[in-house]
C-alpha cells in the first residue's frame, strides 16, 4: 500500500493517459523505458489543461493490473458534480482504485473541445469531504451504503513556492484538516524550498492529535531538460521557484548546442534528485510521459 510506504521511502511516477481509445501505447512505453525497477507506484492525470484524454480511473486500474503497483488516480472537480464524483468513486472502489488525488482542475476555457463548460461545484475540499463520508460508510448525503466501500486514501496538491509561505501553510492545513493523507507539491528545484515545505509539514502536524498528525509531504520533481522549460516555469508559473543559477547554466549551454543544453539540464536534475533522495526520499516524478528519463536520475 502506498500509505505504508509514506513512512519510509516512496517514488511515484506521473502518467498522462493518451487521447486514444486504448492505453496500450503508454503501457508499452513504460515497459520499454526501464523506469519500473525504480518506482513504487504511478499516478494518472485527469485531462490536464482541460484537454481530452483517456479516463484516469480506468487508466489507474489498467496500470495496477499490468504492473502490480499501486496507482493514484486524479479526479478533477472541473468535470463532475456531486453525483458524478460519488458515482466514479464507487466504480473506482470496485476496481480497487482507492488512492485518489483530489484536484480542482485547470479552467475549462483551456480545453481543446468546443464550448466546454466547467462544473466545479466546489474545490478539492468537497471531494475530500465526500471521501471522508465514504470512509465512514455513507454517501455525501449521509445515507449508509449496504456494503461499506474499501478505505480510500486521499492525496492533494500544493504549490512549492510563494512570496509568503504562510499562504501555502494555510492551504495545506485546510486540506489536512479534511483528512488528506499526503500533499504532492509542485516541482522543487532548491533544497531551501524543501526545508520550508518540511517546516510547514511539521507545523501543520502539530495542530492535530489524531491520524492527521501523520500526513506527509511528497516532493514534486520535474527534470529540467531545456532553457525554454526553465524560463516558462520561472516566469509564468507562480507556484514554482527556479533558481537563477539553473537558468544561467542552461542559457550558456543553449548557446553551445541542443545536446549540451540537455546534458547540462540532466546533470542539474540528477544532482538535485540525488540530494532529494538523501534529504526526503518521498518524491513524485513528472516527465511529461518521457519515462526513459527516470533511469537517468538514479
Amino acid at each position: 500500500m502506498l500509505i505504508e510506504k509514506l513512512k519510509d521511502k516512496i517514488i511515484t511516477l506521473e502518467t498522462t493517459p493518451p487521447k486514444l481509445p486504448t492505453l496500450e501505447p503508454m503501457i508499452e512505453k513504460i515497459e520499454k523505458s526501464g523506469a519500473l525497477k525504480y518506482i513504487d507506484g504511478f499516478s494518472t492525470t485527469d485531462c490536464p489543461l482541460s484537454k481530452l484524454k483517456y479516463n484516469s480511473i480506468i487508466a489507474a486500474f489498467r496500470l495496477q493490473e499490468k504492473f502490480n503497483k499501486p496507482v493514484i488516480a486524479t479526479m478533477s472537480m472541473r468535470d463532475r458534480n456531486k453525483i458524478a464524483l460519488q458515482s466514479d468513486l464507487l466504480g473506482a472502489n470496485d476496481l480497487g482504485v482507492t488512492n485518489i488525488l483530489a484536484l480542482t482542475g485547470d479552467p475549462a476555457k483551456m480545453s481543446d473541445q468546443p464550448n466546454v463548460k466547467g462544473v466545479v461545484e466546489g474545490s478539492s475540499i468537497l471531494l475530500l469531504e465526500i471521501i471522508r463520508a465514504f470512509n465512514n460508510g455513507m454517501d455525501y448525503s449521509g445515507k449508509e451504503f449496504k456494503i461499506k466501500p474499501k478505505p480510500i486514501t486521499p492525496f492533494v496538491v500544493s504549490n512549492s513556492y510563494a512570496k509568503n509561505f504562510s499562504t501555502i501553510e494555510r492551504k495545506i492545513y485546510k486540506k489536512v484538516k479534511n483528512y488528506a493523507k499526503a500533499v504532492i507539491t509542485q516541482p522543487v528545484y532548491d533544497l531551501e524550498i524543501v526545508d520550508k515545505m518540511l517546516e510547514i509539514r511539521d507545523k501543520v502536524r502539530n495542530e492535530f492529535s489524531d491520524e492527521r498528525k501523520e500526513f506527509e509531504i511528497i516532493l514534486g520533481f520535474f527534470p529540467m531538460m531545456s532553457l525554454k522549460t526553465a524560463q516558462f516555469l520561472h516566469s509564468h508559473v507562480p507556484g514554482i521557484y527556479v533558481p537563477d543559477e539553473w537558468i544561467e547554466k542552461l542559457m550558456k549551454a543553449h548557446k553551445i548546442s541542443i545536446e549540451e543544453e540537455k546534458k547540462v539540464g540532466l546533470e542539474l536534475s540528477r544532482k538535485l534528485f540525488q540530494n532529494l533522495l538523501k534529504k526526503h526520499p518521498k518524491i513524485h516524478i513528472m516527465t511529461a510521459n518521457k519515462f526513459e528519463i527516470v533511469k537517468e536520475l538514479f
